[in-house]
């Protein structure tokens, strides 16, 4: 394991619902391709918050890597309505387009 998941993990006992700390850990996961692991960070950070907008995105990705491609179009629809809520243009676009790239 890299250290920077050993960091995570040790300030994640520290504080373990740190919504940014488990966020961060999913996606070392992602760059040492243990998509599994990512995804169940993912899910765990969507627990502590459900309007933590980059998971939405992050789970579509992780879900696609998964060959689960039903699942990272729910992950991304539900992005598209928080995005939509938040009035976040960028995400809702980047969303709108892991989307069109899925479905074409």
């Amino acid at each position: 394991m890299s250290s920077r998941i050993d960091n995570l993990i040790g300030m994640l006992k520290e504080e373990p619902e740190d919504v940014f700390l488990n966020y961060a850990l999913a996606v070392e996961f992602v760059g040492q391709e243990k998509y599994t692991e990512a995804e169940n960070q993912f899910l765990k950070t969507l627990q502590l918050n459900t309007e933590y907008l980059p998971c939405y995105y992050q789970l579509g990705q992780v879900s696609e890597k998964l060959s689960k491609e039903k699942e990272a179009l729910e992950y991304y629809y539900k992005g598209v309505e928080l995005a939509k809520k938040q009035n976040n243009n960028k995400a809702l676009n980047e969303l709108n387009e892991a989307i069109w790239m899925l479905e074409d």
